[in-house]
């Protein structure tokens, strides 16, 4: 999480009366990370919040299931090769998982509808990667505008929908566990550090509108991997204030602050996120190594400790042919792997790299959906 906000009607502390205009008295919703020891926001309704009824789940994405056994082997796959979903879709129901294992799930989707009900995954956070387009996240904390080379973060068990542009979308979707910003980036307090990769200031927060009906009545979360529905009487988004850590936002991916060293950095350097058993890298256009014998072409590396995927956007990768916008490589922890013929030569003397790509270190091996 990124820092306290508060915005709207709040009262003085925690857990006493908040009341309207006329007097009636505001609902208190706490939203808890790691029981009561994480980090929290409260946010105070207009009418009860966990008045609902169970109901049958009309929506959901596809769940990951592990292909037929492959030979163990370097791979690329070509994401934008995948077909739209045909007919409305709604980012609650388009996304393709791709890789996956008990801590993340990758995929890609191609919304090009608003989401017709307010989702919560209650079994992990999500981070998206917009690929192409842009739209609207938007909760009961407020309106999140997200833009293509964003990354968006929606934290666990908050309900939320999408509103895409009117444009085409195609995004990376992530799903982890324990997803926050790395630990090394943070000082004593908190505070993201004077040398951290980013500021406080390159992060998006939601704006907040106040209560809002749209005139939605049904809930679906994900919890145990299924997806469980819900109807509620009254709109979900009368949240009249808040306060805390707990809330969605959006970091421009083209805001990070890349290092550049003397020799190669490892890819730790770029790391953007973090989550249980994984690490989020961002590759960013940036100067390349300055020794004046420095071979700027990452070097072949045999990762015996984790699976590595990459999402190439766009820009010219010294180490790669073959690879376009849209592009997946997965490298597999025992096999190594390296530039491709040629690369490494061609990389002396240069001063720069233009591209533009996610990667996701994994400590547990991913595994391939028939859709990869």
């Amino acid at each position: 999480m990124l820092d306290r906000v508060v915005v709207g009607a709040v009262p003085r502390k925690h857990h006493i009366a908040l009341r309207g205009e006329a007097g009636e008295l505001r609902y208190e919703e706490c939203l808890t990370r790691q029981g009561f020891d994480g980090p929290y926001t409260i946010a105070y309704h207009e009418r009860r919040p966990h008045e609902h009824r169970v109901a049958r789940a009309e929506h959901g994405f596809a769940l990951p299931v592990a292909a037929p056994p492959r030979p163990l082997a370097k791979r690329h796959y070509r994401s934008q090769d995948l077909p739209p979903r045909g007919g409305p879709a709604p980012a609650i129901d388009c996304r393709v998982p791709l890789l996956f294992n008990d801590d993340v799930v990758i995929g890609v989707a191609q919304p090009d509808a608003a989401d017709p009900v307010y989702f919560a995954n209650a079994d992990a956070d999500e981070l998206f990667f917009i690929f192409q387009g842009g739209g609207v996240l938007r909760t009961m904390l407020g309106d999140l505008r997200f833009e293509q080379d964003d990354y968006v973060v929606v934290p666990k068990g908050l309900f939320y929908r999408f509103i895409p542009d009117p444009a085409p979308q195609r995004w990376l979707s992530i799903e982890a566990a324990d997803l926050h910003l790395p630990r090394q980036w943070r000082n004593e307090v908190g505070q993201l550090r004077m040398d951290a990769p980013y500021s406080h200031r390159d992060f998006r927060r939601p704006t907040f509108v106040g209560p809002l009906d749209e005139g939605i009545r049904a809930l679906v979360v994900k919890r145990g991997g299924a997806f469980h529905g819900f109807a509620c009487e009254r709109s979900p988004l009368d949240v009249v204030g808040w306060d805390g850590a707990v809330y969605p936002f959006a970091f421009p991916i083209l805001s990070f602050q890349p290092r550049v060293g003397l020799v190669h950095l490892p890819p730790d350097w770029h790391g953007t996120f973090a989550a249980r058993g994984a690490l989020v890298c961002s590759f960013v256009p940036r100067p390349v190594d300055f020794h004046p014998e420095a071979v700027p072409c990452p070097y072949p590396h045999s990762s015996v400790d984790c699976d590595e995927f990459l999402f190439y956007c766009r820009g010219n990768f010294t180490s790669r042919r073959g690879v376009g916008p849209g592009s997946v490589s997965h490298h597999p922890a025992g096999v190594p792997h390296g530039p491709h013929p040629g690369a490494y030569e061609a990389s002396l003397g240069a001063r720069e790299t233009s591209e533009l790509a996610v990667m996701l270190d994994t400590t547990r091996p991913l595994a391939a959906t028939p859709a990869a």
